[in-house]
């Protein structure tokens, strides 16, 4: 049995961490850190899980170090230090945090308007999709999860680029996400009465994922890539839904379009695909992307619907699916395959 400690484990994320770990074959629960619920047992934070007199724990440098696995399930800009302190400890880290995804101080500042605290990180830690870069997440010991909604985003447009099936200027990316996707913080903005009833965009024009979408599909176009981005917040707990927009290259066909998205997942277990567009209710609860892809030939616009659970594809359940392929383990071990809801 490998041992994992998970910091963030109060949290959303940390709290769905610990049901998969506690689930898995192979990995073993060995620390459990928290900042404002240390000293706190795990029952008073996440009453849904078992082992609930488990204790958590400030972040303890020694006993996390000696660990083989960290998960850091932190808000943004909290996982850079405890990552440097662990350089060279041996264990190898999967960052559900912001931190580390992108590869350019540049890019990070355009993303979070302020420099990174470790520069020199940037672009070392391998970006955590393992639909496309599982040969690049096996072998690694540091991997920088991606965002729910980038996740959303790039697993169905990447085999449409690569192809050459659309423009890469101008896509248009419309997502909405259950509350949950804003962490266990409390705000004004995210209390029932703020939410219940309503539905708002927010972070126009200046989300930080965008940036990261358009580092990872540039990867595979041969022009860069230009996205417009506006995430909805919506009243539900779980659950991300996107509707990405694009503009259609010349002879591209439906055909075309499901034939390149297929090839590309063929061997991938959580990315399906359906003729009618997917709801969140079908995915929530479990590691799978649902997509639909139509193409309106009257303006020549692809449009592909994408549905996730944020806490799980969009977080925990993609962390483990990366830490899976780094320890040797089949890909979907420990991870649910099918969703809660009919």
């Amino acid at each position: 049995m490998y041992s994992v400690a998970i910091l963030g484990a109060s949290g959303y994320a940390g709290g769905e961490l610990i049901r998969f770990v506690d689930n898995h074959p192979g990995f073993e629960v060995s620390f459990l850190g928290a900042h404002r619920s240390a000293g706190e047992t795990l029952g008073a934070v996440h009453p849904q899980l078992s082992g609930g007199d488990r204790a958590l724990e400030a972040f303890d440098l020694e006993r996390v170090s000696e660990t083989d696995l960290v998960f850091m399930a932190l808000p943004h800009g909290a996982s850079g230090e405890p990552a440097m302190q662990l350089a060279g400890s041996g264990s190898k880290i999967v960052d559900l945090g912001s931190d580390f995804r992108l590869d350019t101080p540049e890019r990070y500042l355009e993303a979070y308007g302020q420099d990174h605290p470790y520069p020199e990180e940037l672009g070392k830690w391998v970006y955590g999709i393992p639909e496309l870069f599982r040969d690049s997440i096996a072998p690694s010991d540091r991997v920088a999860v991606p965002g729910c909604y980038p996740t959303s985003a790039i697993i169905p447009l990447v085999p449409l680029i690569d192809a050459r099936l659309i423009e890469t200027r101008g896509i248009v990316v419309d997502s909405m996400s259950g509350v949950s996707g804003a962490g266990r913080g409390v705000s004004g903005s995210l209390q029932y009465g703020a939410i219940d009833e309503s539905v708002k965009a927010y972070s126009m024009l200046t989300h930080r994922h965008r940036p990261e979408m358009e580092q990872t599909l540039d990867m595979f176009g041969t022009a860069p890539t230009s996205v417009l981005f506006t995430p909805h917040l919506v009243p539900m707990q779980r659950g991300l839904l996107s509707t990405i927009y694009a503009s259609a290259a010349t002879d591209t066909s439906l055909e075309s379009l499901t034939g390149a998205f297929d090839e590309q997942y063929v061997d991938a277990l959580f990315v399906k695909r359906s003729e009618a567009p997917p709801e969140t209710r079908w995915v929530v609860g479990s590691n799978n992307l649902m997509v639909s892809i139509h193409l309106d030939e009257r303006t020549s616009t692809v449009v592909i619907v994408s549905a996730i659970d944020n806490l799980v594809k969009g977080a925990a359940g993609q962390a483990v699916q990366s830490a899976n392929l780094m320890f040797g383990f089949g890909e979907s071990t420990g991870l649910p395959s099918e969703g809660w809801m009919p």
